[in-house]
C-alpha cells in the first residue's frame, strides 16, 4: 500500500502547509498507558498468527517478540473515546488531524512504520508511552490521491526503563478521479510480483511448475514465505523441498470491494475468494482456489496445486478443488 516514490510529487506552492509544520514537535500522546500489562496469552497469539516458533517467545524465560512493540499500546476495537481511556492522546494531534479533514483530505493509508528496540519486553512488564508529531510532509500528489504524509514518533517505556521507539507516518489525502476503464480489448492484468534476492529461488521454482519450500540445514524446519533466517534455530543455511500439491482451505475471504476484473474468473470484476492453503507439508500459502465459484470455497475444502498463466508474462500456483470435496 505504500506509494512508490516514482509515483508521488511535491506541490511546492501550499499556504495550508505552514499551518500544518506548526504542529511539528508538539504531542500527539501524553502520558499513555497499555491496556494489558505483557502477557504469555497475548505472545502465544501473535506467535501462531505469524507462525513464529521461536523458543525465545516461550517458557519460563520467555520474552515478547520485539515487533509487538507497538501491540501493547494499542487501544482496542473498542475502544472508549473518553479522555480517560489510557491512550493519552492529546488535543493537538486531533487539532491537526481535524485541520486535514476541514480541507477535504479525508481518506487515510498508513504507509510506512520504523521501529527500534532498546530492551527486551518481558511479561509483566508495564507499558507507558508518549508520542510526538514529528513531522507533515509538503502536499504531495500519489497514485492515490493528493494530501500530506504526517510521522509520529512514539517513545515506549517498560516498568519505567526506555523499551522502545516506534515511528508511524500516514497519508491523509484527497482520493484521486478514478481513470476511464481500459477497452477491452486491454485486458487487465495481475500486479507483478516484487522478487528479490530472498524469494527469487521460489519464483525459480515457479517458472518449473516446482513449489519449493526452504528448509533449515540446521533444524530441518520448513517455512514459507521464504525468509533468509530460520525463525526456529535462527540458522542462516538452508535448502528446499518440493511440494507434493496437495492441500486444504485453512481460511478464506471473499472480497467483494474494490472490484478488481484481473482476479475474477469470469473478467467482470465480481467477488472471488482469496485462501490460506495449508499444504500436506505443514506450512500455508495464499492463493486462488479454482474449479468452484467463489461461494462454494469453505474451510477444509481439499485442494492441488496447479499453474495459471494469467497472461504471457506471469503464472502463478493456484489450486483446484478435489471432486466431491
Amino acid at each position: 500500500m505504500k506509494p512508490g516514490a516514482q509515483d508521488v510529487q511535491a506541490d511546492v506552492s501550499d499556504p495550508l502547509h505552514e499551518r500544518l509544520t506548526s504542529y511539528a514537535g508538539r504531542p500527539a500522546a501524553t502520558a499513555g498507558t497499555g491496556k494489558d500489562p505483557v502477557n504469555l496469552p497475548m505472545i502465544r497469539h501473535w506467535c501462531e498468527a505469524m507462525g513464529d516458533t521461536s523458543a525465545a517467545y516461550r517458557g519460563p524465560d520467555a520474552v515478547a517478540p520485539p515487533a509487538m512493540l507497538q501491540a501493547w499500546t494499542m487501544r482496542g476495537l473498542c475502544a472508549d473515546p473518553e479522555p480517560d481511556d489510557g491512550t493519552g492522546r492529546s488535543a493537538a494531534y486531533d487539532e491537526l488531524l481535524g485541520l486535514l479533514d476541514g480541507a477535504g483530505y479525508t481518506s487515510v493509508v498508513a504507509t510506512d512504520c520504523e521501529q527500534e528496540y532498546l530492551r527486551p519486553l518481558r511479561p509483566g512488564d508495564r507499558i507507558t508511552f508518549d508520542a510526538v508529531i514529528e513531522a507533515v510532509s509538503r502536499r504531495k500528489t500519489t497514485k492515490l490521491g493528493t494530501g500530506y504524509f504526517v510521522t509520529t514518533r512514539m517513545d515506549v517505556h517498560a516498568n519505567g526503563e526506555p523499551a522502545g521507539t516506534h515511528r508511524f507516518r500516514f497519508l491523509k489525502y484527497r482520493p484521486a478521479q478514478r481513470k476511464t476503464a481500459k477497452p477491452e480489448s486491454e485486458p487487465p492484468l495481475r500486479p507483478r510480483p516484487v522478487i528479490n534476492r530472498d524469494n527469487a529461488g521460489f519464483w525459480a521454482g515457479v517458472a518449473e511448475h516446482r513449489l519449493l519450500i526452504q528448509r533449515c540445514t540446521g533444524c530441518a524446519t520448513l517455512r514459507f514465505p521464504w525468509l533468509p533466517g530460520c525463525n526456529a534455530c535462527a540458522g542462516q543455511e538452508w535448502d528446499t523441498v518440493e511440494a507434493g500439491g496437495e492441500g486444504t482451505v485453512f481460511s478464506h475471504v471473499v472480497m467483494h470491494h474494490p472490484s478488481f476484473p484481473a482476479f475474477d474468473p469470469s473478467g467482470e470484476g465480481g467477488p472471488y475468494a482469496v485462501a490460506l492453503i495449508e499444504l500436506a507439508e505443514g506450512v500455508r500459502i495464499l492463493g486462488n482456489v479454482v474449479g468452484v465459484p467463489y461461494d462454494k470455497v469453505r474451510v477444509g475444502l481439499p485442494v492441488r496445486l496447479e499453474f495459471l498463466r494469467t497472461d504471457p508474462d506471469l503464472e502463478l500456483p493456484v489450486f483446484r478443488a478435489s471432486e466431491g470435496g
